[in-house]
């Protein structure tokens, strides 16, 4: 068996009309250029909304600079197309000026992994869009963690074994004002000079830690899985990107749409098993402007955004992998049960947006994306007056 790496690296450069989707013209920009990359074995294109996912087979490893570089130059080409056509939000998710070695941290959002082949390597590729990183949380910990939406963790002694969750604290990060690490709702002033660089994580193991687990999940504006691994062989399920955008650019450019990988079958959950919880249409941070709550409805591949720029939505690819090569793919979510799954969310969505505003229609004050709420909530602040009661 031989080493294979696995990337998906997916970003919002430009799309037609607003929030929509993208051009073919840039599509077509980028499915040429990365079939250039001498170093991918081979490669697939899709976007769900307006973001474009590149999944690349390579055998460079996870972290390289020559696919990362590769998927960096890809997108800032595409990025000049997009501005040329005049699309709405060109080169949106490029936040940094010049390429530093690894795009994690520069926008893009990415989910890799690298491993041994098995004889059937079967995987499935998120893509998500309008919602933030947490937004796996809830589908993936019952995947992997609980019986009533697996069952293989009661029918199969590997499974019985349990696997391990690296959560990823979100809210720590470089500063954009201090150049310091700290937590992003702690001020400037109170951070220290001795925060660790790097990711705040966490591991915990499944079953015995579940209730810990899911007190961090819960809060999936703050913590987010990034990676899933086997207890019975150690290997790895799951990879999850956890970028959150504005704490690289240092204000609101964007949803998080975070991407995921999932190794499924053998001594991980089946490909049911893992998207099962997707018919839920749980309530996650997104929609408009980022700054409200829907349900992450399962779309088709190549799905637009439409309705208050939402809802937020899930695509899904199924794929086998063999010796560097990739099959074709199999859209997961275009099945008559999930299309009355979205008839479902459909009615879920309309229902809260009649809430429009208020209470747990927009998001909390701590998690609003865009300045202009703070900057009547400060500018009322001075005009509140201490009565005696």
């Amino acid at each position: 068996m031989s080493k294979i790496t696995l990337t998906a690296i997916k970003a919002d450069i430009g799309s037609i009309g607003g929030h929509i989707k993208p051009s073919q013209a840039i599509l077509e920009a980028v499915r040429t250029a990365i079939g250039e990359e001498k170093a991918i074995t081979d490669f697939r294109i899709t976007y769900t909304g307006d973001d474009i996912l590149i999944l690349m087979a390579h055998h460079e490893g996870i972290n390289s600079w020559v696919i990362h570089a590769a998927a960096d130059r890809v997108f800032r080409q595409a990025t000049e197309i997009a501005k040329r056509q005049g699309l709405y939000g060109a080169g949106q998710d490029l936040l940094t000026d010049a390429f530093s070695g690894n795009v994690k941290g520069a926008g893009p959002g990415i989910a890799e992994m690298e491993f041994e082949e098995r004889p059937n390597e079967a995987f499935i590729v998120f893509a998500a869009d309008k919602t933030d990183p947490g937004a796996y949380n809830l589908p993936l910990y019952l995947a992997f963690a609980d019986p009533m939406y697996n069952a293989g963790l009661l029918l199969t002694a590997h499974m019985q074994k349990g696997f391990t969750f690296s959560i990823i604290d979100v809210n720590y990060a470089e500063c954009k004002q201090c150049g310091k690490f700290h937590f992003t709702d702690q001020r400037c002033a109170e951070a220290t000079a001795n925060n660790p660089k790097g990711d705040r994580l966490i591991k915990l193991s499944a079953p015995e830690d579940i209730y810990k687990i899911a007190a961090l999940l819960r809060d999936g504006e703050r913590f987010a899985i990034q990676s899933i691994h086997s207890r019975y062989d150690g290997s790895q399920a799951a990879s999850v990107s956890t970028t959150r955008l504005h704490n690289i650019a240092g204000k609101y450019t964007g949803k998080d749409d975070p991407c995921a990988i999932v190794r499924v079958q053998g001594s991980f959950p089946a490909t049911g098993e893992v998207l099962s919880p997707f018919a839920l249409g749980h309530l996650v941070g997104g929609f408009m402007r980022g700054s409200h709550n829907g349900p992450l409805m399962p779309v088709k591949q190549n799905e637009i955004i439409s309705f208050f720029d939402g809802p937020p939505i899930v695509s899904c690819a199924a794929y086998c992998v063999k010796d560097g090569k990739l099959t074709e793919a199999v859209d997961v979510f275009d099945h008559p049960v999930w299309h009355y799954i979205r008839q479902e969310v459909a009615r879920k969505s309309v229902d809260i947006r009649r809430q429009g505003f208020f209470g747990a229609a927009m998001l909390p004050m701590t998690e609003l994306e865009y300045g202009g709420i703070v900057a009547i909530l400060q500018s009322l602040d001075t005009q509140f007056e201490i009565v005696p009661s």
